[in-house]
């Protein structure tokens, strides 16, 4: 198994101002099955969010509707209530960057449904200040352009949270480099968050868009779920060489491929969490690297 490092020299300023070890943590999964209500042991989940912050993790992202709520509140609660480390010592949090989202809404059934309508978006950050029990939201991010609302109005919406102090900066989810254009005449882009992995690389021109304007680009599914296909065998055979699982060297790719790249790998597991943190510190070489992106 790879060793964890435990200060890694690999970091980025979100935003210009907020340096963050570029491996961090995605809270989706703190949540019941199928990412709706709570989770079966809301204890675990606090505990595992704090073992993150233990192992050097100064990255978490949540949403408003991963719950709805409840990953917000658990993040909250685990950061900032005062709780202790296993060992009864204070958890130190001061530097962790909690990054949140509006601009979807869940139903009865489970569906995401975009809804960037201004209104709903000044309620929700004042919801998401509530549950993580903060004055304001280091990296706020509109999680999905609605199509029955102007993009440009959200991201209006967005730079006035910014402007009021309710948010310090803001970023912007599933997005073409044409929004993004747009939405930079409005207001300052921190971060972009969009599907992107070794075997998934649709956005490869919003990355490309981001490394030349020193815009954080925060990867979802970073491990590949469902898109690896003929890269499985390539990871598999990589993992093997260094003694890893393929989900790592997935992660380490990530990391390599791009100085901007932010990947917030979620689970409910502290094993996996562990095994995570630990691609921080996997050497690719320039051969595997090659392999990995034919």
């Amino acid at each position: 198994m790879v060793e964890v490092t435990e200060n890694r020299s690999d970091t980025f300023e979100i935003g210009g101002e907020l340096t963050v070890p570029r491996l961090g943590f995605g809270a989706m999964r703190l949540t019941g099955e199928d990412i709706i209500g709570r989770p079966d042991d809301e204890e675990a989940a606090r505990a595992l969010v704090r073992r993150a912050v233990e192992l050097g993790v100064d990255f978490v992202d949540t949403a408003d509707s991963y719950g709805p709520g409840v990953s917000e509140r658990i993040v909250g609660d685990a950061l900032y209530s005062g709780e202790t480390t296993d060992s009864g010592e204070a958890l130190a949090t001061e530097e962790v960057v909690v990054a949140s989202k509006a601009g979807l809404l869940r139903n009865r059934d489970g569906d995401w449904i975009p809804h960037g309508d201004p209104d709903f978006i000044r309620n929700q950050v004042l919801c998401s200040l509530d549950r993580l029990g903060v004055e304001s939201i280091d990296l706020y991010q509109f999680h999905r352009p609605d199509p029955d609302t102007p993009f440009e109005d959200s991201v209006h919406a967005f730079a006035e949270l910014k402007d009021e102090g309710l948010v310090e900066h803001v970023g912007l989810s599933n997005v073409s480099v044409e929004q993004l254009d747009e939405a930079r005449d409005v207001v300052d882009v921190a971060t972009v968050q969009n599907r992107y992995n070794v075997g998934n690389r649709e956005h490869e021109d919003v990355l490309e868009a981001c490394e030349e304007s020193g815009i954080g680009f925060v990867p979802w599914y970073p491990m590949g779920a469902g898109d690896l296909d003929e890269k499985q065998s390539v990871l598999e055979e990589v993992a093997d060489g260094h003694d890893a699982t393929p989900q790592q060297v997935a992660l380490a790719w990530l990391l390599d491929h791009s100085p901007v790249t932010l990947p917030i790998p979620g689970t409910s597991s502290v094993q996996h969490l562990e095994e995570n943190v630990a691609a921080s510190a996997l050497e690719l070489s320039d051969e595997e690297l090659k392999r990995l992106d034919e």
